[in-house]
């Protein structure tokens, strides 16, 4: 069966945001174009590595001599989007791997992710289901980073002693000891 491909060329909106409490969120790479919304399950670790890495790439574009595209350093104040998900958020799959690029033809950062492998007994990967795949303007993919790192680090608060994420109820510091 042919792959299903939830493409998005120039989408109207593309975030990761979480549902419920820090300690129990989950995450999810939210696109929109109209009204059209698609959204992947994705692990916090994800979601903090995609933003890097595509914070990388444009730090790397806004360096390269001889690169006709202008990359901001930061997100451009239009682009600035705090809004939570689009609800209902009903995930398509849950991401395994995701590949990042860059397509010089489109000036975009492309955006693959793939459902979680499920090969058979014969360890050959099945061909995916679906994909998602998002194509983004370097102002966007800028928004974007910034907005993904932000919303990775609003979970709970680190302990500082021993350096585990705290729960509001309490916390066994393996430092100091309850707490």
């Amino acid at each position: 069966m042919p792959t299903i491909v939830h493409g998005f060329d120039w989408p109207d909106r593309v975030v990761v945001g979480t549902v419920g409490r820090p300690g129990s969120r989950s995450f999810y790479l939210q696109v929109r174009s109209g009204s059209r919304v698609v959204s992947v399950a994705l692990e916090k670790e994800q979601s903090a590595a995609l933003a890097e890495k595509i914070g990388e790439i444009l730090d790397q574009l806004m360096t390269t001599a001889g690169n006709p595209v202008s990359v901001p350093s930061g997100t451009p104040v239009e682009l600035v989007d705090n809004e939570p998900l689009d609800q209902p958020v009903e995930p398509e799959f849950r991401a395994g791997a995701m590949t990042l690029g860059w397509d010089p033809t489109t000036s975009q950062v492309v955006i693959e992710a793939f459902p979680i492998d499920t090969a058979d007994d014969d360890d050959v990967p099945d061909e995916p289901a679906e994909m998602l795949v998002v194509r983004v303007p370097v102002g966007t993919a800028r928004a974007f980073a910034e907005r993904t790192l932000e919303v990775v680090g609003a979970g709970r608060a680190m302990c500082p002693f021993c350096g585990t994420p705290m729960d509001p109820d309490g916390h066994v510091c393996p430092v100091l000891g309850e707490r």
